[in-house]
């Protein structure tokens, strides 16, 4: 299916798993809105409403990719960049930065709009780790994932050096 990629993952790598592009397990506008309760009393949308919403779609990726129920083994460059106020629309985007032995890194950006003015800001970014787990709960190998843009290649290769720095740890 995908010629040329025989060198980059020979198939002792992953016995019996092709390699999968990132376009296919990526979430690129899932959309949420802020409600008055997910407000601090800064009048600003409170971190852990975005932690978990994007938990909960990195996972998704993470589970799309693997085929493989996964669990969160870490977060990290977590980056609050612009508040977000009640009403905003806030459109979450999530990705496959690369995938190991039997962890993926999943890059999210999130934006807030306005819904007066369709004003768009870019107000949070992270990089969440997970692991794929096997039928007894145990890590699972995963496919490799093809990077096919030069955005993808670039964030594949920055995903290494997160891991090398998050492994030193």
């Amino acid at each position: 299916m995908f010629k040329g990629l025989v060198l980059l993952f020979p198939t002792s790598y992953r016995e019996g798993m092709d390699p999968k592009p990132v376009s296919f397990s990526a979430i690129s506008n899932q959309i949420a809105v802020v409600f008055p309760n997910d407000l601090n009393a800064n009048g600003t949308l409170f971190g852990g409403k975005v932690l978990e919403l994007g938990d909960w779609l990195c996972a998704i990726v993470a589970k799309r990719h693997s085929q493989r129920v996964c669990v969160t083994l870490g977060l990290d460059s977590v980056r609050f960049l612009a508040p977000a106020t009640s009403g905003d629309i806030l459109i979450l985007k999530a990705a496959l930065n690369r995938a190991w032995n039997t962890s993926m890194e999943v890059g999210l950006k999130v934006f807030a709009e306005d819904f007066r003015t369709l004003e768009r800001k870019h107000i949070f970014s992270a990089y969440f780790t997970f692991v794929a787990l096997d039928d007894t709960f145990r890590p699972a190998r995963v496919p490799a994932v093809i990077p096919e843009t030069d955005d993808e290649k670039r964030r594949y290769g920055e995903a290494e050096a997160r891991r090398t720095k998050r492994l030193k740890f």
